[in-house]
């Protein structure tokens, strides 16, 4: 029996897991993002991820070591070059697993992983949710009142002075283009030919769908033909609308739960 063996072997020899995982960690490494099965994603985490840390130190001892596991002269540039500056203040963890439903065939679980700090959308979605955060005092205000009551007139001249340049202004903010795309690949449950749909159908962005409507959603797959029928739209409003407000814990917590955009019973 097969007790206590954590490793899996991928029904490989050792010298073909070896090699493939070699090929997948330098494809990731060049590509930021590739799709494979579950299985073959979380042995390359393990893999690919003590590379990582080791690029963070740019050393020969280092280079000889990751050149060893990837031997691809194209790969160690990018990973030394470039990789390495955007995980260096990264404490471990630097790849995501997002899972995409089952694929066609045989079946298999499939996902994408990909480098954390090269997926533009998210970081963008954390830098705002941390920038629109304020701090609020709590200090008595009981003697500032008669100050402030003292300069209200002034602040009332200054204010009636400074409004023609606010109606200036507003032909600036409804010039404002319209927001940047969003990859709504990263959504569980849609891959690349619904996520083309959806764009069609002028939902390019995880706010967009976050408001649409099942219904609405379904529609524009059924009109597309009844290969999406397997498709279940009920929780890709929640995922996006957790990612438009850049909760990514909470929504790797939920595409955790999640196969094919499908709450999984509890076993």
């Amino acid at each position: 029996m097969r007790h206590g063996k954590k490793d899996n072997h991928l029904s490989r020899t050792h010298s073909h897991r070896e090699a493939m995982l070699s090929n997948m960690a330098v494809s990731l490494i060049m590509h930021k993002r590739i799709e494979t099965t579950v299985a073959k994603a979380k042995e390359l985490r393990k893999y690919v991820e003590p590379i990582l840390t080791r690029a963070k130190e740019d050393n020969n001892q280092n280079r000889k070591i990751v050149f060893k596991s990837l031997n691809h002269k194209e790969g160690m540039k990018e990973l030394f070059d470039t990789v390495s500056d955007k995980i260096a203040t990264r404490p471990g963890g630097y790849t995501r697993i997002i899972k995409l439903g089952n694929r066609k065939g045989d079946g298999a679980d499939t996902c994408l992983i990909e480098l954390v700090d090269f997926n533009e959308t998210l970081l963008t979605a954390a830098a705002e949710q941390a920038a629109t955060k304020t701090r609020r005092s709590r200090r008595g205000g009981s003697g500032r009142k008669a100050d402030n009551a003292g300069d209200a007139a002034p602040v009332a001249a200054v204010a009636a002075d400074e409004a023609p340049a606010a109606t200036e202004a507003a032909p600036v903010a409804e010039a404002a283009e319209a927001p940047a795309a969003d990859d709504l690949k990263i959504i569980e449950g849609i891959g690349p030919k619904i996520a083309e749909l959806l764009n069609n159908a002028g939902i390019t962005t995880f706010a967009q769908l976050a408001d649409a409507k099942d219904e609405d959603v379904r529609a524009i797959l059924d009109a597309a033909g009844n290969q999406f029928n397997i498709a279940d739209v009920t929780t890709w409003n929640e995922q996006a609308a957790l990612l438009r407000d850049g909760k990514t814990d909470e929504f790797k917590a939920l595409t955790d739960r999640l196969k094919g955009g499908r709450e999984q019973a509890a076993e």
